[in-house]
């Protein structure tokens, strides 16, 4: 399936624009029946979509949302799917809103590669050399890096020789 099969009809957008654009012009009166008549034609436009079975987009989802929350009697006009499913919409929306407000914004700067490559490259031209040792040479070199995240980064040494407890 290509994605231009699944684009909506274009006369059908233009009609869905237009009647979003009478119901921002219409009388406070006429705002019920524009607003109905905006729910079916988007309805419409998804029924038209050539697919195998009519799919609604993240759009459309949004579309249903934001008619949710200025239309009273949203419920009455739509059919496509049920009303319960459009309020877990809104609710995801709403949950991942907050989930993004709230991530953690602060803590340490990431180290940049190019100083994990050198402390990789000095550890390995230096095996005697510790944590310490390349953290001072890397202050030396005008490198902000804790000793600490030094010796994080630095390899774990291997050692070739047996446990004790391997030997009996």
């Amino acid at each position: 399936m290509t994605f231009s099969s699944v684009g909506p009809h274009p006369g059908a957008m233009v009609a869905l624009l237009g009647s979003l654009l009478r119901l921002l012009v219409s009388p406070a009166n006429l705002r019920e029946l524009a607003l109905e008549n905006l729910a079916l034609r988007q309805q419409l436009t998804v029924f038209k979509r050539k697919c195998p079975r009519a799919r609604l987009r993240r759009a459309d989802r949004f579309f249903w949302v934001w008619l949710s929350r200025c239309w009273k009697d949203w419920q009455r006009a739509l059919i496509i799917v049920r009303p319960e499913t459009v309020v877990a919409w809104h609710r995801t929306g709403f949950r991942l809103f907050w989930t993004c407000i709230s991530w953690r914004k602060g803590g340490r700067p990431e180290v940049s590669p190019a100083i994990r490559a050198l402390i990789l490259k000095m550890a390995a031209a230096n095996p005697l050399w510790g944590a310490p040792r390349i953290h001072g040479e890397l202050l030396r070199l005008g490198m902000e890096v804790s000793e600490r995240t030094v010796s994080r980064l630095m390899p774990k040494p291997r050692s070739h020789l047996p446990r004790l407890g391997m030997l009996s």
